[in-house]
């Protein structure tokens, strides 16, 4: 017999085998089948409506801690600052910041206690500047060689610019103070000014037909027009500034020509160029064809403190009560 037929008998027998032992070896008797019992049924239990209707809870992931994130450390305040702007240097003082300020221009006269030298605005040099060890420098703004050059020597540059009104003026009072640490001291000057303004104000009389004035800043009849600083000024003591017309190109400043100025005879004229150019109501009424001016005439040329006239610092106040009790004068004296 061939092995493998053999093999597969042997597999069939094992078969047959395993069947048998499944089979009943008692006999079973036939006619009515026995009974079998009836299983119970299973009860399976009814959720509840809560039950039925909830989502189970999904197991809460495990979640990284957020590590916080690092807080900057904020940037100290200069300790040795520059001014090379007069009306800059005003300001920090005024503020609190003084003692932080280690050199000004040469133009920085007030206050007394300022360390003026011969640092110029006007034409600054770097070297100079750097020489100081200054970690900010605040001006009117510098050329740009001059910017370069601070930032390559690692020295803050803050350039604050003339400003066209009065808010502009106080917003530069709040960027020192919060430039310098002194950002309570600074509202406090600024609320000061205003509080000071209002009640100046106040007192200015109301005419049927507004005075004129003409502003002087040198000695060539530079003006500066309502749309300055300056000119707000004047605004808000009810005047009307003859220069507003000339200025064609928009600048703020125009020049003037003398024959434009005797044409306008202002009520009043303000010289803003007593300390600079020696000028006075003398000189200016030995002017050709000038001692006819109404204002002139009428005793009505007031001569002002050429800084006080172009800072805007907390003097700004004075110039205004300078140029409020002019026009009550020339008003008192045209109306008498």
């Amino acid at each position: 017999m061939r092995p493998r037929l053999l093999l597969l008998l042997l597999v069939v027998a094992a078969l047959i085998v395993a069947a048998c032992g499944e089979a009943t070896t008692e006999p079973v008797a036939t006619g009515d089948p026995l009974p079998t019992a009836t299983p119970e049924p299973t009860v399976e239990a009814t959720p509840t409506a809560a039950e039925a209707t909830a989502t189970p809870a999904p197991e809460p992931e495990p979640t990284a801690t957020a590590e916080p994130e690092p807080t900057a450390a904020p940037e100290p305040e200069p300790q040795r600052i520059i001014s090379l702007s007069p009306a800059h240097t005003e300001i920090l003082f005024a503020i609190g910041a003084g003692d932080q300020v280690i050199a000004v221009d040469d133009q920085s006269n007030f206050p007394p206690e300022a360390p003026t030298t011969e640092l110029s605005g006007f034409i600054p040099n770097v070297e100079a500047i750097i020489g100081f060890e200054p970690d900010l420098v605040v001006s009117q703004g510098l050329p740009e060689d001059i910017e370069e050059g601070l930032a390559a020597a690692g020295i803050e540059s803050l350039p604050l610019f003339a400003p066209d009104t009065l808010d502009g003026a106080f917003a530069q009072i709040q960027t020192l103070g919060e430039v310098t640490g002194h950002p309570d001291e600074a509202a406090q000057v600024v609320a000061d000014m205003q509080a000071e303004i209002q009640a100046i104000v106040a007192e200015v009389p109301e005419w049927e037909e507004p005075l004129t004035y003409y502003h002087e800043l040198d000695g060539t009849l530079f003006s500066a027009t309502s749309d300055t600083f300056i000119g707000q000024i004047y605004s808000l003591a009810g005047l009307q500034n003859i220069a507003d017309d000339a200025d064609e190109s928009g600048s703020g400043f125009p020049q003037l020509s003398a024959e434009y100025i005797l044409e306008r005879d202002p009520d009043l004229i303000f010289l803003a160029d007593t300390k600079c150019c020696g000028e006075s109501a003398e000189t200016l009424a030995a002017r050709p064809g000038w001692d006819q001016l109404s204002a002139v005439q009428a005793g009505n040329v007031v001569e002002l403190d050429d800084d006080i006239a172009s800072r805007w610092g907390p003097r700004i106040v004075d110039f205004l009560r300078t140029v409020v009790q002019a026009t009550a004068d020339a008003g008192d004296a045209a109306a008498g």
